[in-house]
């Protein structure tokens, strides 16, 4: 019996450095809504199904607006997130039954390929959890409570994390339920940035690092849009 592996694209949330009063997920990208290119970056590759979590006042719209619109029919739910990412990624993974590998990615990077994609699967199934990043470019500072720079990091150290963000199924629920119970009895947890992070925090599994590209961006404000457009145009 070959392996699952199931894409979890997270689409809950509100945008609003973006200054819209639609989502930035929704607004339109040369026709089309933003989520729609991830969704179907997936639906052309070798993943099995895709699970897409949302707004509960979205459900619908996701599903007649997009899912069926564009025909994505490895979409086999469509559920409602929490008010952090983490919670949001683990409605998902409840809903992922009978994975083996889950490929974590953000609705809001529709520059998503297929390449990226493949490399995920494969590294995933080696290492078994592994994230896509770029070398950052610029000289990062670290600054104290009053904005004065303090230290300044080896950047030849330092990747900037992009999605997807891919993980042994078993692994990441063990690690997921690990941290709810963490939480619900008083223990200090780290604010939770990233996937990753729910990896390093609870279990003793080296996440590996493989390359992104630097198109793969998260459209966040007005001028990304712009960027994604360019770079959509020319895929």
């Amino acid at each position: 019996m070959s392996e699952k592996y199931t894409a979890i694209v997270l689409s809950a949330g509100s945008g609003s450095r973006m200054k819209s009063s639609v989502p930035k997920q929704y607004m339109d990208l040369l026709g089309k809504p933003v989520l729609y290119y991830s969704l179907f970056a997936f639906q052309t590759s070798d993943v099995d199904e895709i699970i897409l979590v949302t707004g509960a006042k979205d459900i619908e719209y996701c599903r007649k607006q997009i899912v069926d619109k564009y025909s994505l029919t490895k979409v086999k739910h469509i559920v409602p997130g929490g008010d952090e990412r983490y919670k949001s990624v683990y409605e998902g993974l409840k809903a992922a039954k009978g994975a083996d590998y889950i490929l974590i990615h953000d609705g809001a990077r529709p520059m998503l390929d297929k390449d990226i994609i493949t490399r995920s699967m494969i590294s995933v199934k080696k290492d078994r959890a592994c994230v896509v990043a770029v070398p950052v470019k610029d000289t990062i500072k670290i600054v104290d409570e009053d904005n004065y720079a303090v230290s300044t990091p080896d950047r030849s150290t330092l990747w900037q994390v992009q999605t997807p963000q891919s993980f042994d199924y078993g692994i990441l629920s063990a690690a997921y339920n690990k941290i709810y119970e963490d939480i619900e009895s008083g223990k200090n947890v780290p604010m939770i940035t990233d996937d990753a992070m729910i990896i390093e925090y609870a279990t003793d599994v080296k996440v590996r690092i493989i390359d992104g590209t630097y198109k793969n961006i998260k459209v966040t404000t007005p001028e990304d849009m712009g960027v994604a457009e360019f770079f959509l145009k020319k895929m």
